[in-house]
């Protein structure tokens, strides 16, 4: 999904975020794996997961407007018409709301992405909605910055768990595709968790690149560089 920021514009083939942030979906094969969910606190359930989401939904459109850095819960709080008081009582403290929001989100994305996936004529298309739904779309997308900042953050087991969950979802994810590839005759054989470890560090290198901001990406999609890089070590042998 490069920008003119990230390359020269090409097809969003995911299908319309629904009100979140990010783009899409659930494994390749088999029944959808669960979003990750933050532990919620059941003291804190009082006032009913419809208040939960209207909060999470503010959250999200003022991050897209202000970065995560700015976000304050008085600012989530006057979006979603609610005091700062009961944002503080569903979630706490600010961390604890962009980890939830960043779960929620990347169930979004992950979602969209498996309906995109599922309407894919073969495992080489849905290599490249991967490498689009990993890569941010531009620099100083909202989607990575929430990653970033979440990242960044201490957390307790039970965020590193979230986290790991999270994580680990891309690389399982990747690891359908290639091997549905690989025993359709479509990719070359190779050692599935190798390769996947190494296909997203290059992602995340490239993605670390591109909300940066250097050069070389400002005229050059680094979708189209990282699907070709892929593509050419899981490209048959003897196929040109």
């Amino acid at each position: 999904m490069p920008t003119s920021e990230t390359g020269p514009a090409e097809p969003d083939r995911l299908p319309p975020p629904s009100g979140v942030m990010g783009s899409a979906g659930a494994d390749t094969a088999g029944a959808p794996r669960p979003a990750a969910r933050v532990p919620i606190d059941r003291k804190r359930q009082r006032s009913g997961d419809d208040a939960r989401e209207r909060a999470m939904r503010a959250a999200i459109s003022v991050i897209a407007e202000k970065g995560t850095a700015a976000l304050r819960m008085s600012d989530i709080a006057a979006r979603a018409g609610m005091s700062t008081g009961h944002i503080l009582y569903h979630f706490g403290k600010k961390d604890r709301l962009l980890l939830e929001v960043l779960a929620w989100s990347q169930a979004d994305l992950w979602t969209r992405f498996q309906q995109a996936a599922d309407r894919a004529a073969s495992p080489a298309e849905k290599l490249d909605l991967f490498v689009r739904a990993y890569l941010p779309r531009h620099q100083g997308d909202e989607r990575y910055a929430l990653w970033t900042q979440v990242l960044a953050q201490r957390h307790d087991e039970a965020g590193k768990r979230i986290l790991t969950e999270l994580l680990d979802g891309w690389d399982e994810r990747l690891e359908v595709i290639l091997r549905e590839g690989r025993d359709l005759g479509y990719f070359a054989e190779v050692d599935l968790p190798e390769f996947t470890v190494r296909a997203v560090a290059m992602l995340s290198g490239l993605a670390e690149d591109v909300m940066f901001g250097r050069p070389r990406w400002q005229h050059t999609s680094a979708h189209a560089f990282a699907l070709s890089a892929l593509e050419r070590e899981l490209r048959p042998t003897g196929q040109g």
